[in-house]
């Protein structure tokens, strides 16, 4: 069997094994939801001034929950997923199949960008139907799909690197969510940031707050030409890049040794 088979084989495998386990398919597209509800019941017809006149917080938010879609399916799922099969000995265990190692890492890393796809699909008509937010035209369609690929390459990419930094299974929540949460709070992700200063400086060295951005603007009826974010895609690429690089250099297949 070839190699692009086996991918399509393992990526059947991947699907099935994703939405066999409820718990996890369920927390993964209820959560953004729940922060739509939740963040439009707490602000109400708040006015958020970079859409213009008229606009509400809903406008800001389907958009912003986009990117958090991205976050969750592609860097949380995937850095989760890799830490347990590493820490349970099931890469260590494919590294003696006749399946290549870069199969199994492709078929994880296609089902979590098809559940973020999903993902973006069911928010962007939860915004529609239930907050009036105009879907974005043509003249800036592309755009979004531009950003929406480049930040779902990224985060892919991070969530390998990140699997350098977890020791074992139980410290794998602790370091993924305590290295992306802070960060959505100050990234125009879950709050809309209008004020320059340290916090924004800050977040704009780092991917998500570029993520956003690019999003947002792309999804915004109101923005003027093409909606392309040449700067936030660099930098999304960028990091990208060096995440790659580095998960290179320090990806593990065996288990860490505990002390």
């Amino acid at each position: 069997m070839s190699d692009l088979a086996l991918a399509v084989r393992q990526i059947k495998f991947e699907n099935r094994t994703f939405w066999r386990n409820p718990a996890s398919a369920m927390f993964t597209f209820v959560f953004p939801i729940m922060f739509m509800v939740i963040f439009n019941l707490i602000f109400g017809t708040s006015k958020y001034s970079p859409f213009g006149r008229g606009a509400t917080v809903s406008d800001f938010y389907t958009p912003a929950l986009m990117a958090f879609s991205i976050i969750t399916a592609c860097y949380t799922n995937i850095a989760m997923g890799v830490v347990f099969a590493r820490e349970s000995g099931i890469l260590k265990r494919l590294r003696g199949t006749p399946l290549p190692p870069w199969v199994y890492l492709f078929a994880h890393i296609a089902v979590s960008v098809m559940v973020w796809a999903l993902l973006c699909v069911i928010i962007g008509a939860f915004g529609r139907v239930f907050y009036s937010v105009r879907l974005p035209g043509l003249r800036t369609l592309p755009a979004l799909v531009v950003a929406l690929v480049v930040g779902a390459a990224t985060f892919c990419a991070i969530g390998l690197a990140i699997t350098g930094f977890v020791p074992n299974v139980d410290a794998a929540p602790a370091v993924v969510n305590a290295s992306i949460f802070p960060l959505l709070f100050i990234s125009d992700v879950f709050i809309p940031i209008q004020h320059t200063g340290v916090l924004t400086t800050v977040a704009s060295i780092f991917p998500i707050k570029h993520l956003s951005h690019a999003v947002i603007t792309a999804y915004n009826p109101l923005t003027k030409g093409s909606g392309f974010e040449g700067k936030d895609l660099a930098i999304m690429g960028a990091w990208g890049m060096a995440a790659i690089l580095f998960a290179l250099r320090n990806f593990r297949w065996e288990p860490r040794e505990q002390t």
